[in-house]
């Protein structure tokens, strides 16, 4: 089993980050996320906690080796609960790969809070842990650290990508539009 981390502060409100979370892919620098379909939204009536669950289908580069053991098949697909709560000002999204569980256990949380020391920012948590499932433990180190350094770059090409959807967004809607609007209603507008 292998973990992931890491932690970034992005130079905008919670409440824009939140926002443009929604609109996060595809984008131009994670060309490997192909297609994000809502299967389910709620909100809850007290708490005022939106739920929305998602699934993403990714087009991954995987090696040949990796390939004969999984049959060929290079899309994938990630299931993705997210829940924004309003009054703590927390956007936290947990996925699960669905495509290969048998083979590889990719668990990620993404946690968007506000930064306590400067409200114009957004502080970014992520961690993952990675467990892959063969007969041979020198089979199972090979797909995690190949699958950790596969993270790590997505990751950091997805950091990326979502700045550019965060300034998409920033020349696109109001700053008093995010804070007044529901976060559905002013992602739909980019």
């Amino acid at each position: 089993m292998k973990f992931f981390s890491s932690q970034c502060s992005f130079d905008y409100p919670w409440a824009h980050v939140s926002a443009s979370a929604w609109k996060k892919y595809p984008n131009e620098m994670s060309t490997h996320v192909v297609a994000v379909d809502v299967l389910r939204r709620e909100v809850d009536p007290v708490s005022g906690i939106l739920t929305t669950e998602r699934l993403i289908t990714c087009k991954q580069n995987i090696p040949r080796w990796l390939l004969a053991i999984v049959g060929g098949r290079d899309t994938s697909y990630v299931r993705e609960v997210s829940e924004v709560d309003p009054v703590t000002k927390t956007l936290t999204l947990r996925s699960q790969n669905l495509t290969m569980n048998n083979l590889l256990s990719v668990q990620e949380t993404v946690v968007y809070s506000p930064d306590m020391a400067d409200p114009s920012k957004t502080i970014f948590n992520q961690t993952a842990r990675i467990e892959a499932y063969a007969t041979f433990q020198r089979l199972c180190n090979k797909i995690e650290d190949w699958s950790v350094e596969r993270f790590r770059h997505n990751a950091a090409l997805g950091r990326l990508g979502f700045e550019s959807v965060l300034k998409k967004l920033a020349d696109s809607v109001p700053d008093n539009m995010l804070q007044s609007a529901s976060l559905q209603t002013a992602a739909a507008k980019i």
